[in-house]
């Protein structure tokens, strides 16, 4: 069996390891003689699966104790409604910093439950980079900031926490989250959809600071309120068992690579490798201010867009999918996420260098 070296976006590349684990437990987990996606959510064996997830996330992310941990369903997108539903709590309206098209179609969705006031907008350089702090337009008033802290689709990652001083910072982190080490305390609330680098698709992860939860006007649908979720600890319904099962072995996959500071420094030196060569191949370019890039979803373009085509066609000869760009702004694109080792970066960088030296 030959395995491809897959750049996708998301659903995106698991560690190896727990691939491997999780077929060792498919029919008979530790004993058990049963699936994990057999069992009941409320049995014994599941309910310690669940838990010692949640322990690990919170060990590895450094959660406080005043914040909930919230598995749950629907993706980042369902989120985009349920983060005004829960956080207005009877304010009028909220800011959003716009970064790209993640940002835009949470901003978007939230105009269904209030005014929403695009404090800062990249738009005037085609989403290329993420505007200064000292320029953005808070109201001292709304009920929350929204940033997306990675734009996988355009490339623009933050690298730093804005301070929204009183009012609550909100963040969507799907694609760089426990892609390194972040104060969690800074944040109101953090949500992810697990599919890039935390597990399957299905789950979706909600951090949440207590105080936040349970003052949604008018009340939410119980499976919308954050509150109903945190008083049923993720089981008001049914949760994605065997995803939060694969996510907690990827937490622990990632506590045995040295935790979140380690795994940074292995993600910072994939990013350099291929910007480096990007940025000295005159052949390839990537469009995103130099400060703000993204070390999780790498867009390029070619010099000769005649040859993308050809580009991709060859580099699935050599094993390696997925590198097509987004529809909406075409190119290429390379996600690196936490699971992707350096030696299947160095794959790619090759490749670029004999499509280079053979079509350049």
């Amino acid at each position: 069996m030959t395995r491809v070296i897959n750049f996708s976006a998301g659903p995106a590349v698991l560690p190896e390891a727990v691939l491997t684990q999780a077929a060792d437990e498919m029919l008979d987990w530790h004993g058990s003689g049963q699936s994990v996606m057999e069992m009941s959510h409320r049995g014994d064996e599941y309910m310690a699966i669940h838990a010692q997830a949640e322990a690990d996330l919170r060990e590895l992310m450094a959660i406080p104790n005043n914040y909930k941990v919230l598995f749950m369903q629907g993706g980042a997108t369902a989120q985009f409604a349920m983060v005004p539903i829960n956080l207005l709590r009877g304010k009028g309206g909220a800011d959003y910093i716009d970064t790209g098209e993640w940002s835009k179609k949470a901003l978007k969705e939230a105009q269904l439950f209030c005014a929403v006031n695009v404090a800062a907008s990249a738009k005037d350089r085609q989403y290329t980079y993420i505007p200064d702090p000292s320029a953005w337009r808070l109201d001292a008033d709304a009920a929350y900031v929204h940033i997306c802290t990675n734009e996988t689709i355009g490339g623009v990652e933050y690298h730093w926490t804005p301070d929204t001083g009183d009012v609550p910072l909100v963040a969507d982190m799907s694609s760089t989250i426990l892609s390194r080490p972040i104060d969690v305390s800074r944040y109101g609330l953090i949500y992810a959809g697990a599919q890039k680098n935390i597990g399957p698709a299905g789950l979706t992860l909600v951090i949440v600071r207590e105080d936040l939860i349970g003052q949604a006007v008018p009340t939410p649908p119980s499976f919308c309120s954050y509150a109903v979720c945190a008083e049923h600890g993720s089981m008001y319904n049914t949760p994605p068992t065997y995803a939060i099962y694969i996510a907690g072995l990827v937490f622990q996959w990632l506590k045995k690579q040295g935790g979140l500071e380690a795994i940074e420094v292995q993600n910072a030196r994939k990013a350099a490798l291929l910007y480096d060569y990007i940025d000295a191949s005159g052949f390839f370019r990537n469009p995103v201010e130099p400060t703000q890039r993204s070390r999780m979803n790498v867009p390029f373009t070619l010099s000769d867009p005649s040859l993308d085509a050809a580009f991709l066609e060859g580099a699935k000869a050599r094993h390696l999918i997925q590198l097509k760009g987004h529809r909406s702004v075409g190119g290429m694109r390379a996600s690196i996420y936490n699971a992707m080792p350096i030696e299947s970066v160095r794959a790619l960088v090759d490749y670029m260098q004999d499509f280079v030296a053979s079509h350049g």
